[in-house]
């Protein structure tokens, strides 16, 4: 297998699209083309991480945190993460980051903490806009049911739950083919009225292009009548931290208690909450004091992130408990949602077989540790 047919399943679960802007996602290192060896599953790229992945044999690191996260000047061996991107590349290894584009997604990093702590109804915290687009084309009739199936095949025309979604409206379509046209239907030089459906059809938005090439190439127009409009509307699915139900209510004793024991977090830093339990929790994996305000607007008791500031506490008042657990242990499932995914995907194309193997770093990348 060739690097890139790894990246187009990432990034079809987690399209860099998504990805916030001060990020940096994608491939960092390496050739789309090379010829794979092996995969290793990463939380962190680091030295150490391309030694493992040497060891094992390994030419593509898949990471969830960008090793170069601001723009790299000169590559001199001055700090880690310069030595980190010459060792890969003087081992031919690449190196790929998802990042936030997979914390925008609700089955992600968020997503799997709400998971593991077994919320229920789990929705999006902060759902991204200018997600959804919307195309409407105009068919001959005799051909829209082509047409709309190819924009479903394309992954158009799903919202939410439901498959398949289009709106058809019929009228008439006038053209007058010119000089050197080619007309499906008609004739050079007579104005033709034609039926025609106009279909609409909503889509994400890292789907255009392949939408818009399943459309022109069932379309029977030699010049195709469509429209492309962005959306301000939320997406149900894409956006930051989630939020949902616990299947009980909980004091705030056993509620630390769970969190302590689910994360794996040696220490946690909590708000002063004097409410009488803990039923709707709020997450959001890694850094999340930007998340406050919206733990408040769904009406959360509880809000479960890192990288809080003394200041940020005071926002929690007494009805909102903020909860700290440490950025690593906030996502340290990250890296095995991704390793699970990507085994998945490799079983339904023979990947074994093909003598590709994926193999879930045991490098311990978390640089805090806590003094007993």
């Amino acid at each position: 297998m060739k690097t890139h047919e790894i990246l187009q399943l990432l990034e079809e679960w987690a399209p860099l699209q998504y990805a916030e802007d001060f990020d940096n996602t994608g491939l960092l290192t390496g050739d789309a083309n090379a010829e794979l060896t092996g995969v290793l599953i990463a939380h962190d790229t680091l030295e150490k991480t391309v030694e493992e992945a040497m060891a094992e044999g390994c030419n593509l690191i898949v990471s969830f945190h960008p090793i170069i996260f601001s723009g790299l000047k000169r590559l001199t061996g001055q700090d880690y993460v310069q030595r980190t991107v010459i060792k890969a590349l003087q081992n031919g290894i690449s190196i790929y980051a998802m990042h936030t584009a997979l914390d925008n997604r609700l089955y992600g990093i968020s997503g799997k903490m709400a998971e593991v702590l077994g919320l229920q109804d789990v929705k999006v915290l902060i759902p991204q806009s200018q997600v959804i687009k919307k195309l409407n084309v105009y068919v001959p009739v005799e051909h829209a049911d082509q047409v709309r199936q190819a924009l479903f095949d394309a992954g158009a025309g799903e919202i939410g739950n439901y498959a398949q979604c289009s709106f058809n409206v019929e009228g008439t379509g006038t053209y007058l083919p010119g000089e050197g046209a080619q007309p499906a239907i008609g004739e050079v030089g007579k104005w033709q009225r034609e039926p025609e459906v106009c279909i609409t059809v909503y889509f994400e938005r890292h789907l255009e292009r392949k939408v818009l090439n399943a459309m022109w190439q069932v379309h029977p127009y030699e010049e195709v009548a469509y429209e492309v409009i962005s959306l301000n509307n939320e997406h149900a699915g894409v956006g930051l931290g989630v939020y949902g139900h616990l299947p009980g209510e909980f004091s705030l004793d056993d509620f630390l208690k769970k969190i302590k024991s689910v994360f794996h977090t040696e220490n946690i830093r909590y708000s002063d909450y004097r409410g009488e339990s803990i039923r709707k929790v709020a997450l959001l994996g890694g850094s999340g004091a930007f998340a406050i305000d919206a733990a408040r607007r769904v009406k959360a008791d509880a809000l479960v992130t890192s990288d809080l500031k003394y200041h940020d506490f005071f926002k929690g008042g007494n009805d909102l408990l903020l909860a700290d657990i440490g950025h690593y242990e906030s996502e340290r499932y990250t890296k095995n949602l991704i390793y699970d995914y990507l085994t998945k995907k490799m079983i339904n194309i023979a990947a074994p077989e093909k003598g590709l193997k994926i193999i879930l770093s045991k490098v311990d990348t978390n640089p805090i540790k806590n003094y007993h």
